[in-house]
């Protein structure tokens, strides 16, 4: 259920100030979704899985590209996510060098699980909201996407 809470006292009207209410409230709202993953997996864990599912496989340094880390971190996560069974590395097909990094069966399975888990709980938060905001919500979704890419 949605609570209403009096506006922050943050200037909306300007950049800066948009920028601050947006930080503050998209990081909540982070938080809120990540309480509801079903596994213990780190944060860096569940962005590659997220990545693999969405863009195939890829190499690990195309991995800490697209997750902003370094390749050390890289070659750690995909350790940990090898171990537990949820990725595999194969031979790339035309860099003998190379590794591929994809998702095995059970990965896919848990990323398909988290997915249903916290869209279940964003739509039930949903549902309590007027129709006018979440046409607002629609609209900002895809302005928060375009954000996120830049």
């Amino acid at each position: 259920m949605l609570m209403n809470h009096p506006r922050p006292p943050h200037q909306t009207h300007t950049d800066a100030g948009l920028a601050a209410v947006l930080r503050v409230a998209v990081g909540r709202l982070a938080r809120r979704l990540r309480a509801q993953r079903p596994t213990s997996l780190s944060l860096g864990q569940s962005a590659v899985l997220y990545t693999l599912i969405r863009q195939g496989q890829l190499t690990p340094g195309a991995l800490a590209e697209h997750e902003k880390v370094q390749p050390p971190s890289m070659t750690r996560i995909i350790a940990g996510l090898e171990e537990r069974g949820l990725i595999r590395r194969t031979r790339h097909p035309q860099d003998r060098r190379q590794q591929l990094v994809d998702l095995t069966q059970e990965g896919r399975d848990l990323v398909r699980a988290d997915q249903r888990l916290r869209e279940a709980w964003l739509t039930r938060q949903l549902q309590d909201l007027p129709a006018e905001e979440k046409e607002t919500l629609r609209k900002a979704a895809e302005i928060l996407e375009r954000l996120s890419q830049s």
